[in-house]
């Protein structure tokens, strides 16, 4: 019996190690050589246009890989009586999706059939936040492209609200770690946040409370005035940081000053660990950068359950 078991871990070690190999930086060297660069020219036309662009590529991406691995699911619109995850509750506010179109036109004209759509999603996320100034790297490719998208399953994203038990078991349902979780945080550096998903932090936060005590006072009357109690403006809300266009360490400045917007975020400093992890990317640039490629190219290898390449991102074949 314990043999048996010894050989049915083994076989799993390997099948593990077999899916992260299937990953490589060299998967289209022969097959479409200029795929990065066919992504980066899009990407960089759309930024042109758009400044919200690498923010918008970089949560798809983290959005698509939460929820059934990175399969490009999250592209696929909803048909009939399915319900697409881009329609689910927190993927309403997803959007550049035609940035992701336009470089699979292009690529389809130059090597057709060859690269999938989860690849440009990867592909994107990078260009995203090399274009803003911050690192680049080298993406993993081979994914292929998933046929199941369903709204329902977006539940599993992890919350603005969410603490830090919560964050800790969504990340490790994925394989990733405590670390791995403020260093992708960091990439809230990027973006703007509508109220809703603030507002349990500045108005009504507990019964004794009508505002996080966390928050920095000045930054929470701040927030209250753009984000009054019974906000009617559809389009309300705050950026992420100072930069919101730049790719810096600025979150975690803000972080450790009370000013930052989620619940989630604020539960980075809630444990000593990840505390002190908040405290080290606040002052080195360097070494945050260093430490988001690696939880980068982690997350992107969350493996998926497709199996073809989409001629069309937003539809199976």
């Amino acid at each position: 019996m314990n043999v048996y078991f010894l050989s049915l871990i083994l076989t799993v070690i390997l099948v593990i190690s077999f899916n992260t190999e299937a990953l490589s930086p060299h998967y289209y060297d022969h097959s479409c050589p200029q795929a990065d660069q066919i992504v980066t020219n899009a990407v960089k036309k759309a930024m042109s246009n758009d400044k919200t662009v690498p923010a918008a590529l970089l949560r798809m991406h983290f959005h698509d890989c939460f929820v059934r691995g990175c399969d490009a699911s999250v592209l696929l619109d909803s048909k009939g009586k399915n319900k697409a995850e881009k329609d689910g509750p927190p993927n309403i506010s997803l959007h550049a999706f035609y940035v992701i179109d336009n470089a699979k036109k292009a690529l389809e004209e130059q090597c057709p059939g060859v690269v999938s759509c989860a690849d440009i999603v990867s592909l994107a996320a990078r260009d995203a936040v090399a274009l803003s100034g911050g690192p680049t790297w080298e993406v993993p490719k081979g994914r292929k492209d998933g046929r199941v998208s369903k709204a329902i399953e977006t539940r599993q994203l992890p919350a603005p609200t969410f603490n830090i038990s919560q964050l800790q078991q969504s990340f490790s349902q994925r394989g990733l770690s405590m670390h791995d979780l403020v260093v992708l945080s960091g990439g809230h550096t990027l973006g703007f946040a509508h109220c809703s998903s603030f507002q349990n932090r500045i108005n009504n936060f507990s019964t004794q409370k009508q505002v996080d005590p966390t928050l920095n006072p000045s930054f929470a009357a701040s927030l209250k005035g753009i984000c009054p109690a019974h906000n009617k403006a559809k389009n309300a809300g705050a950026t992420m940081d100072g930069s919101t266009t730049s790719f810096d360490n600025i979150y975690y400045k803000m972080l450790m000053q009370g000013k930052s917007l989620f619940s989630s975020d604020q539960a980075l400093l809630t444990t000593p660990s990840t505390k002190k992890l908040v405290a080290k990317y606040a002052t080195s640039m360097e070494e945050y950068e260093r430490a988001f490629v690696k939880s980068m190219i982690k997350m992107s290898s969350i493996s998926g359950n497709g199996n073809e390449v989409r001629l069309n991102c937003r539809r199976v074949r």
